[in-house]
């Protein structure tokens, strides 16, 4: 059974309760829950992880390498600026695994500084503006 670490930046942990009208309403518990029914729907071993943290975000990509795992990440607001979650996210790419950016909301429908990711240059792919389907549908893409 394939792994893949589903990897979650600041403030996702507050899901359901921040901003519902941009993130929606499904909480931090309830995302897990989707992801590990659909990776079992497509056998697939998916290990859910959140931090605020970004040096700890770092470490876990670097986990990922070292597993040889594909990774689900949505970096939150790392994605607009953070070269070093960047830097081990190409990591990712290298080892011959894929990285799927995800984000909620559309960041090219929001305030202009969140048009750009720094992220996206490296990933396989992104999948925004699905809210919690945006997983899902990452899910989906690394079961093919």
């Amino acid at each position: 059974m394939s792994l893949v670490l589903v990897l979650n930046g600041p403030n996702l942990g507050r899901l359901g309760s921040r901003e519902p009208d941009i993130y929606g309403s499904v909480d931090y518990a309830g995302l897990v829950e989707m992801v590990a029914n659909k990776a079992a729907a497509l056998g697939i071993s998916a290990d859910t992880r959140q931090t605020d943290s970004e040096a700890e975000l770092i470490s876990w990509l670097h986990e990922a390498v070292d597993r040889g795992a594909d990774v689900i990440l949505n970096p939150a607001a790392f994605t607009h600026y953070s070269y070093a979650v960047r830097d081990a996210a190409v990591q990712i790419g290298k080892s011959g695994k894929r990285l799927i950016e995800v984000h909620l909301s559309n960041p090219h429908t929001r305030e202009e500084f969140r048009h750009k990711s720094v992220i996206s240059g490296v990933a396989t792919g992104v999948i925004a503006g699905f809210g919690v389907d945006s997983y899902l549908l990452a899910l989906s893409q690394l079961a093919q």
